[in-house]
């Protein structure tokens, strides 16, 4: 196994699954954290397929809406996430990922981070550079 195999602490079964509560549409939201920062890098869907995926491979999987496909993060851009831990909100309708950002790119802008506005009294203001322009990273 590589480095992106299996935690070792993760079940081998799927029992666990029973107690994860997806939406109507099958979906729970996946926030993907920075797992030495702390900082919320973006938030993402997924269904038990791509939950059961990310805990199998070790790495993030989520559920793409506009294409009604599985979304393995980095398979276009790169920028891979190695899942270090999973969490699940007392709700159990909210999973946290806390991850391992290859390439330091979370979002599809060519930013660090999807939350790079931030409200001032003007309004909503880019609080953020681009590290690296979207028609560099998808060619």
């Amino acid at each position: 196994m590589n480095k992106d195999a299996r935690q070792a602490n993760w079940p081998n079964d799927s029992n666990w699954l029973t107690e994860v509560r997806f939406n109507d549409d099958g979906l729970v939201p996946a926030i993907a954290q920075d797992h030495q920062s702390g900082r919320l890098l973006m938030m993402a869907w997924m269904n038990e397929e791509a939950l059961r995926e990310t805990v199998s491979t070790g790495l993030a999987t989520y559920w793409s809406r506009s294409r009604q496909s599985l979304w393995r993060k980095g398979e276009s851009s790169g920028f891979v996430q190695h899942v270090k831990s999973i969490q699940l909100d007392c709700d159990a309708d909210v999973l946290v990922l806390h991850i391992e950002q290859e390439g330091g790119i979370a979002c599809h802008t060519g930013r660090a981070s999807c939350f790079f506005r931030t409200l001032t009294a003007a309004g909503w203001q880019e609080t953020e550079a681009v590290l690296k322009a979207p028609e560099e990273i998808y060619k």
